[in-house]
């Protein structure tokens, strides 16, 4: 395969990759930290460097599964070129900031996933989508939030019964400390998941360039760049969907907070082994949902978790428009 786009021109699309994961880390900053900041136990200065580091190192702890889901198995690798990158890209970035501005957290998984679809579609047709991978992630749309929501309640009624015998104020404390690990364990899960969609654009970039060979791979300093520039979006932080996320949804006790954090770790390392691409925006919404249930129904705001939801829907659609739209610019010039 021989390369089509000057040398420049690549690195200014990888560039935008980048920017996009940047994006990603500031824009999903709330999803690893929302809970840690509105229960008190770090300080938004502390929480954000706590959840950039382990979103960093996160590549240490897992296998490059999700980036060859991204790259291979949403649309087919041949049809993807660089107007096709550049048109997702821009797609995903354009909603993310509307999203961002609004404080509404939607997810960039999905907002790179739908322009994936609406660029690679605009340019071959629906013959390009690769079922499988598409069918797997639309389900996570709705599968993600719902285990998280379960198994966030199934935690906080196993710990309410472990922690029956226990003094209030000794039970906060160990639920203060055992945060800082909950916190860890989920920003390692973001970190884990989310950075490898951005992995898996460039790689297949690179693969449409000819860089890569006859097989499909993330080299190492792909692996590094996504996971740097995620930190670094992670430590600016998201503080429009921290409120969001951390008290409109419920009001959280530090048992609640571990509760929720723990059972979104669980349900993001699964799906990262698994290879398929989840929104931890998802995941942890319905975790923060499952511990405010478990206390009472209405302790929950559903009107806003509604809203969140009705964005979570429209994500995919909007992104891939959005996409189209920017690939169609390309093709002016």
């Amino acid at each position: 395969m021989e390369p089509t786009l000057a040398f420049p021109l690549l690195v200014a699309l990888i560039a935008v990759a980048l920017f996009f994961d940047f994006l990603n880390g500031l824009h999903d900053a709330a999803n690893s930290i929302a809970t840690v900041v509105s229960t008190r136990v770090l300080s938004p200065q502390v929480a954000v460097l706590w959840a950039a580091f382990f979103n960093f190192i996160a590549f240490l702890f897992f296998g490059l599964h999700v980036a060859e889901t991204i790259g291979r198995g949403i649309v087919d690798p041949l049809v993807i070129d660089p107007a096709v990158v550049f048109g997702a890209l821009m797609g995903a970035i354009a909603w993310n900031i509307i999203t961002w501005l609004l404080g509404i957290p939607s997810s960039s998984s999905h907002a790179l996933i739908g322009g994936l679809l609406g660029a690679g579609i605009t340019k071959g047709g629906l013959d390009v989508i690769q079922s499988s991978g598409v069918i797997q992630t639309t389900a996570a749309i709705f599968l993600a939030p719902t285990i998280g929501l379960v198994v966030a309640l199934l935690l906080v009624a196993l710990t309410s019964w472990l922690f029956k015998p226990v003094s209030a104020s000794l039970s906060d404390r160990v639920f203060r400390r055992m945060q800082l690990l909950s916190a860890a364990a989920y920003s390692l899960g973001h970190g884990g998941n989310d950075a490898q969609k951005t992995m898996g654009i460039i790689a297949v970039l690179l693969f449409s360039q000819g860089m890569l060979g006859s097989e499909f791979h993330v080299p190492f300093w792909v692996v590094i760049s996504a996971q740097a520039a995620m930190g670094l979006g992670t430590l600016m932080g998201g503080w429009r969907i921290v409120h969001t996320m951390g008290s409109k949804i419920t009001r959280l006790t530090p048992h609640q907070g571990f509760c929720a954090e723990t059972g979104g770790a669980i349900m993001l390392f699964s799906a990262t082994w698994m290879g398929i691409p989840v929104s931890t925006t998802h995941t942890i919404t319905g975790s923060i949902m499952g511990v405010g249930a478990a206390r009472r129904m209405s302790a929950v705001r559903w009107g806003v978790a509604g809203n969140i939801l009705i964005a979570w829907i429209i994500t995919l659609p909007a992104a891939g428009l959005m996409a189209a739209a920017f690939y169609g610019l390309t093709r002016l010039f």
